[in-house]
């Protein structure tokens, strides 16, 4: 490739990743270590404080809830008072504030008070968060947008279990002592929020309400909107908590060992290296996918997702072995890659500029009153039925929600 072409895509990524964009990237890349620094330990520490598999269920369940339903009302405030900058920054400093108090005390009511503060904290901050980097972007570059934020997101997301996966070969079971570790890149993030400036807002045309108000949002929606959504979040209802694949990896892998240069990793150490390889597949697709969708359209994209998430669901209700778990780990990867950022993309272009972030909290908040409900029935069906009952039903619904977009979606983009 001669150095002009090599330029011009150089200028052509640069007006596309603002400034903006760039920093708030690095802002949840810091985060994300934070978060998944513990994210892979969590319910392993659960289990071992005495946490069943239907108790994890319920908290995961809970929390996600608590977040979900406050990001539509933070959405919603946002667009009424024109402003984005202050909800991102108090929803990272709540979560960074709660990584070091899960350490505190290991009874049930104060891990559900802490959990419930760290996904208040992404409540506070994600749609408001998300409006901003909708506003950098064209319709045409929505999806690289929001793929290049997810991308630099899920490097933190690859590193923070790194760290912990490191630290826990030295330190085996010290949980506490990394809580406490984590709580130095989520204040550096919070820092980098104070580069950025805010810029003038177009006010919400809906009229003020309760906590709930946002849902008035549907009466005004786009017909596009109306039909994504419900498809959208019939696939969140049966989309349990990541908890539940971390589970059935430790559960699967037993007693087995691999030794890899001498030296030797046991069920613990195999779930966090798949976690991370998983995180760093889905940095690596992100952007690639967000061109695809530019280009080829966001359904067409999502469905590629969805199916793949089938075939990882199926496939982990048979046990599959340490080899072809990573295999399915990587595949998982190319899935989040082809929904999370595409489906916000999506989303954003659906909506009224005025009502941005209302619209991202209206899903996000839906798609969190679903996975409330995803997490206790996986955990219900898993107790009841085994892990594989749980499975197989989640990857048959993968494919029949595919089925709805293929048959009920036509455009390309909407």
């Amino acid at each position: 490739m001669n150095k002009p072409h090599k330029r011009f895509i150089y200028l052509h990524c640069m007006r596309i990743i603002t400034r903006t964009v760039f920093i708030l990237s690095m802002v949840s890349l810091l985060a994300d270590i934070a978060s998944e620094m513990l994210y892979p330990v969590i319910p392993v520490y659960l289990k071992e404080i005495g946490f069943s598999v239907l108790a994890i269920g319920i908290l995961e369940g809970v929390v996600n809830f608590t977040a979900g339903i406050s990001k539509g009302y933070f959405g919603k405030l946002s667009d009424e008072r024109g402003v984005r900058l202050p909800f991102v920054k108090l929803g990272y400093l709540l979560s960074a504030l709660s990584k070091p108090l899960i350490a505190v005390f290991n009874h049930t009511i104060w891990i559900f008070f802490v959990r419930s503060v760290d996904r208040l904290g992404k409540g506070v901050r994600t749609a408001a968060r998300d409006a901003l980097l909708s506003q950098e972007a064209t319709p045409a570059t929505k999806a690289r947008v929001f793929g290049f934020h997810r991308s630099m997101d899920t490097v933190g997301a690859a590193i923070g279990p790194i760290i912990a996966l490191v630290f826990l070969f030295f330190y085996p079971g010290q949980y506490k002592t990394l809580f406490l570790i984590a709580f130095i890149p989520g204040i550096l993030s919070i820092l980098l929020i104070f580069l950025l400036k805010e810029k003038k807002q177009p006010v919400s045309s809906l009229q003020k309400g309760n906590f709930f108000s946002f849902f008035s949002y549907w009466k005004i929606a786009s017909p596009g909107f109306r039909k994504v959504v419900p498809g959208l979040l019939l696939f969140a209802l049966f989309n349990s908590s990541d908890v539940f694949l971390l589970l059935i990896t430790k559960e699967t892998v037993g007693e087995q060992t691999i030794t890899i240069l001498g030296a030797t990793f046991n069920a613990d150490t195999i779930t966090i290296g798949a976690y991370i390889f998983y995180n760093l597949i889905y940095a690596a697709a992100s952007y690639p996918m967000g061109i695809l969708a530019d280009r080829l359209g966001f359904r067409n994209i999502i469905v590629f997702g969805f199916l793949l998430f089938a075939i990882v669901y199926g496939s982990f209700a048979f046990h599959p072995s340490v080899p072809v778990i990573f295999l399915l780990f990587s595949l998982y990867g190319l899935y989040a890659a082809a929904t999370e950022g595409v489906i916000k993309a999506w989303i954003t272009n659906l909506s009224h500029q005025q009502n941005t972030a209302t619209a991202i909290g209206f899903y996000t908040s839906g798609e969190s009153i679903c996975t409330l409900f995803a997490s206790i029935i996986a955990g219900a069906i898993w107790t009841n039925a085994g892990s594989a009952g749980t499975f197989i039903v989640t990857s048959i619904i993968a494919i029949i929600v595919s089925i709805y977009f293929l048959l009920k979606i036509k455009d390309k983009q909407m």
